[in-house]
């Protein structure tokens, strides 16, 4: 994958992130991508507050991007852990994922999570696995 382009396309076939919850490749760089998600209705709980299930779903997908974008390398995530800081307030989501450490099979990613109210929502970080 060389282009934002065909690194939507190639991720269409994430159905479940991007056709379920909404979530769009933004920027893509060598161990780096931003996606977004639009907050509907259908990522809220019971109490109307946004789902943490919807909100790590977009960061797993933007280290997946992150991670898949560099051709011919294939990751999948082995460890994934959330820290939630705040609600969103905004209407839109925005995962950054940044590659922290790499390594010859394993490497580590964290992704910021923010709403477009600039509000800090969840860290997660990912151990992932060269396969």
């Amino acid at each position: 994958m060389k282009t934002l382009e065909e690194a939507r396309e190639f991720f269409a076939g994430d159905r479940y992130a991007t056709k379920m919850t909404g979530a769009v490749i933004d920027e893509i760089g060598e161990h780096y991508a931003k996606c977004s998600m639009k907050i509907t209705d259908n990522h809220r709980n019971a109490n109307g507050g946004v789902m943490g299930g919807a909100i790590y779903t977009l960061a797993d997908f933007a280290f997946a991007v992150a991670t898949n974008y560099v051709s011919g390398q294939n990751t999948v995530s082995v460890v994934g852990q959330a820290s939630f800081m705040s609600a969103p307030k905004g209407s839109v989501l925005y995962a950054e994922a940044r590659l922290l450490k790499e390594g010859k099979r394993n490497c580590f990613y964290e992704v910021r999570i923010d709403d477009d109210t600039g509000r800090l929502i969840a860290v997660v970080t990912f151990n992932g696995a060269h396969v």
